[in-house]
């Protein structure tokens, strides 16, 4: 059966940056469950599973359009310290904070000061043209209920 809309598939991956280097993958456990069609990965990398089957393996290359998107320096901003509360804060972490209309965003924090915390929203991946190395570990019919869903029942 080949990946299509509307398939319950799971695949590993290793993700590699430009310099070969190993940044996510599931190689040491779960594959990755997803449902084809319905946004639950990258667009980039739903296009390269488009077609493939159980026990293929390849690389794609997803370029940020199609990935994490590019960067947007708009999203790098320096806050009060005082909006952080009595946090403990560390330059690397991740921290959820509101914007203008009241939505949470998830930020990293990106350097402290005595007065000013700077933080970016970027994605950390934002930028970046990224390789997928995957093995199409299966690929079934999705349920009445996934599909109502638009999403797997990993329960």
């Amino acid at each position: 059966m080949k990946i299509g809309a509307d398939k319950a598939v799971a695949f590993h991956y290793a993700l590699l940056n430009a310099d070969n280097e190993v940044l996510d993958g599931s190689r040491d456990g779960e594959p990755l469950p997803y449902l084809h069609g319905h946004k639950n990965i990258i667009p980039g990398l739903e296009k390269a599973l488009e077609g493939h089957e159980v026990g293929d393996k390849f690389q794609a290359e997803i370029h940020p359009d199609e990935g994490y998107g590019r960067r947007d320096n708009g999203l790098v901003q320096t806050i009060k310290r005082d909006v952080f509360g009595d946090a403990t804060l560390e330059v690397g972490m991740h921290y959820q904070v509101e914007d203008d209309e009241g939505e949470l965003q998830l930020v990293q924090i990106i350097a402290i000061d005595e007065n000013e915390i700077t933080v970016d929203g970027n994605h950390p991946y934002a930028g970046h043209t990224l390789t997928f190395d995957i093995e199409v570990i299966s690929v079934r019919d999705a349920t009445d209920a996934e599909l109502a869903q638009g999403r797997l029942d990993l329960s």
